[in-house]
């Protein structure tokens, strides 16, 4: 049973994964390619765990094998990857946050869960500029992704009240990789090219 605590987070959020534009899964379908292998990322601007941790300028990395339809099943395998210039204070809070285990969003996000293949503390370089976003962890993940070009060039091309998103409530800016290879916890693949999304983010228990 997930307890609820007191915490805010707020930042910059993006994500890769291998099915094609737009993934189906934000809208319940199956994935394009029958499995989602889908890598999500948070900046960290803002945040406090219960008003006495800071975790301002903190990164998280969630990497999840998907096998099937992300709503019906089967359940997920997870891996959680933590700033490693966090102290342990901090990444015990992140830890609790990102687990479900402070309530919120991520309770909900972890009933499915069938897995968790590992926690790690790793040196995370998040990068923004314009429409791109990378994230890179040595010997692991390089994930590189910049938003699509509508008719108007000056517009980013947006999906609206999506089903499923890991960001609840936000308008999902498209992307597509430009680059997105993973090797770690026995799970390998290059999904370059692929969907990408972007935007900002906030949580709270409420």
């Amino acid at each position: 049973m997930q307890q609820q605590q007191q915490w805010k987070l707020e930042g910059d959020y993006f994500e890769g994964c291998n099915c094609k534009l737009i993934c189906p899964c934000i809208f319940l379908e199956d994935p394009t390619d029958g499995n989602c292998h889908v890598t999500t990322a948070w900046h960290i601007q803002r945040g406090n765990y219960n008003n006495t941790t800071n975790l301002d300028g903190l990164n998280v990395v969630g990497v999840f094998n998907t096998p099937g339809n992300m709503a019906t099943g089967p359940k997920w395998k997870a891996a959680l990857y933590l700033d490693q210039t966090a102290t342990r204070e901090q990444s015990e809070a992140l830890t609790k946050i990102y687990s479900g285990q402070a309530g919120g969003f991520f309770a909900v996000l972890s009933n499915h869960i069938g897995e968790v293949l590992g926690v790690k503390s790793a040196p995370i370089e998040f990068g923004v500029d314009g429409k791109r976003r990378w994230i890179h962890i040595k010997d692991s993940l390089e994930l590189e992704i910049e938003g699509v070009t509508g008719m108007d060039s000056s517009k980013e091309s947006r999906v609206v009240n999506a089903a499923l998103s890991v960001v609840p409530g936000s308008d999902l800016i498209v992307a597509r990789s430009t680059k997105y290879s993973y090797n770690d916890h026995g799970m390998q693949w290059d999904n370059s090219g692929k969907n990408g999304f972007y935007c900002r983010f906030s949580y709270s228990p409420q």
